[in-house]
């Protein structure tokens, strides 16, 4: 419940910053998209057999859905070429000193649950912006498994319930000390047909050792 309240909190008054350790974790950062893109930029990649200008996307913020508050990120893409991922990244102002894990968390909407995929849910968080679809985690990857990565996130199948559902994924860090990191949330192609998700809730929580 904290962190949902924490996450409404942070949604009414727009997107959310740095709060003070609780129990050594720290909420660093929430965002309900409640103030529109606030510092998300939006971006696409396809690959080199389908030039970008013919893949078709959208990344918008919306009040066709919203898991709490009035408003979500809503991300529209074409199946045509049953490839493609369409995201949203943005800096987040964390300190990795005296930080061991970092936990992400957020909401996705599914129109209705499908044994089909044809989407899957993308999600990073490291020291760079992505910029093509081979910088987000294979199929079905999910960085909580314990060990050092370069970067977090994760490649799950969307579909798989009838309105939201969380995705979440830990990264262990690396050694070395950042202030910034770049967060991702996005949707993959998977098979052909024109999809939309919507996003909402995004949460990032530090852990100390």
């Amino acid at each position: 419940m904290y962190r949902r309240d924490l996450l409404r909190r942070g949604a009414a008054a727009g997107t959310l910053a740095l709060a003070g350790c609780l129990d050594g974790d720290d909420p660093a950062f929430t965002d309900g998209f409640e103030s529109g893109l606030d510092g998300w930029e939006p971006a696409a990649a396809i690959g080199p057999e389908v030039d970008l200008a013919d893949f078709d996307w959208e990344v918008a913020v919306s009040d066709a859905q919203a898991a709490s508050g009035d408003r979500s990120l809503r991300i529209w893409n074409e199946g045509d070429y049953d490839d493609g991922v369409t995201w949203a990244t943005r800096p987040v102002s964390i300190s990795t000193d005296g930080t061991s894990r970092i936990t992400v968390t957020a909401q996705f909407w599914s129109e209705f649950e499908s044994f089909n995929t044809l989407r899957d849910a993308v999600m990073r968080l490291g020291p760079e912006r992505p910029a093509a679809e081979a910088d987000f985690p294979d199929p079905g990857l999910n960085t909580s498994a314990p060990g050092e990565m370069p970067y977090g996130g994760l490649r799950e199948p969307l579909w798989l319930a009838d309105g939201w559902r969380e995705y979440t994924f830990e990264w262990t860090l690396p050694a070395l000390s950042l202030d910034r990191l770049y967060l991702s949330v996005g949707t993959s192609v998977i098979w052909e047909g024109d999809a939309e998700h919507y996003v909402d809730e995004v949460a990032v929580e530090t852990h100390s050792s």
